[in-house]
């Protein structure tokens, strides 16, 4: 099975199809690397695409202690590029793929082509931020106790999760019954360590400002806790574009993979054109 490794030894699975401009494509906490294959199918026609697991989903290593923080995950997305002796690639990231995706850019500009934030920014409203990670903590209890099948059972009632059951019943199934089979040992660390670790989006005004990577995020409009932070990234991010899914929740990938599809590859044709300018700093300025 194909792995690359990380600095602090986790071996991460990938798998890999077409050839072209990279475009590598960063999981959700209740994903893995499977839940991109429309992704994977429709854009390696003319591009090499990347997917993975991130560390603590296998096939990917679940290791012990604390090694799930928020630099952890976006490093070990490097890790895999780095194997792949890829220099530059489109990342494209659904909520906590998006989070690290961000964090490229933030960190590592000169990796990222574009960046494709999609769902992104859960948990960062500042007035509730204790109490997001009062819960983090609680629903890692709850993996550890009850283990990912019975999690799994309530996480698709959340209500940003409903669209996608009201549009593909079927496709919602496969989605939750594949979280409903992750490592609950994983999942704990990881909703301890990035998903309650994180710093929120809303104090990195200054620092989001200096990204000039083109950025095109993509948020539904019934995916509450995305909003605003999806809204705030448009603010601040100089060369970010908006795209708003009508009547769409969370997980905007397999809700409404032709729309993604085609919002996703506009953007990358756009950037590889060369066409996706950075907003004059006046124009951010007046806001």
């Amino acid at each position: 099975m194909p792995h690359a490794m990380t600095k602090d030894d986790v071996r991460i699975y990938f798998e890999e199809a077409g050839q072209g401009t990279p475009i590598i494509f960063l999981h959700e906490f209740a994903a893995d690397y499977t839940n991109w294959e429309p992704q994977m199918r429709y854009f390696s026609r003319g591009h090499r695409c990347i997917t993975y697991s991130a560390r603590g989903y296998t096939p990917s290593d679940v290791p012990d202690g604390e090694v799930y923080t928020y630099t952890h995950f976006y490093t070990d997305a490097l890790a895999v590029l780095d194997h792949l002796r890829i220099e530059r690639a489109h990342l494209v990231g659904l909520s906590m793929g998006a989070y690290s995706s961000l964090q490229i850019g933030l960190n590592a500009p000169q990796r990222a082509l574009s960046m494709t934030l999609a769902g992104v920014g859960s948990g960062s409203e500042l007035d509730n931020l204790e109490a997001w990670r009062k819960q983090c903590r609680a629903n890692a209890e709850q993996f550890e106790t009850l283990g990912s099948a019975e999690v799994a059972k309530v996480t698709r009632e959340a209500p940003s999760r409903i669209p996608f059951l009201v549009k593909d019943p079927r496709g919602h199934a496969d989605f939750y019954a594949a979280l409903a089979r992750h490592d609950s040992r994983g999942s704990a660390n990881t909703m301890r360590g990035f998903q309650g670790g994180r710093p929120s989006i809303y104090t990195m005004t200054d620092a989001v400002a200096k990204v000039a990577t083109p950025a095109l995020i993509i948020c539904g409009d019934e995916d509450d806790p995305c909003i605003g932070a999806s809204l705030f990234l448009k603010k601040h991010l100089p060369a970010a574009g908006l795209a708003m899914f009508p009547k769409s929740g969370h997980v905007l990938n397999l809700e409404e993979p032709a729309l993604f599809n085609e919002s996703v590859e506009r953007f990358v044709t756009l950037v590889e054109a060369g066409r996706w300018p950075v907003r004059d700093p006046r124009s951010l300025a007046a806001h």
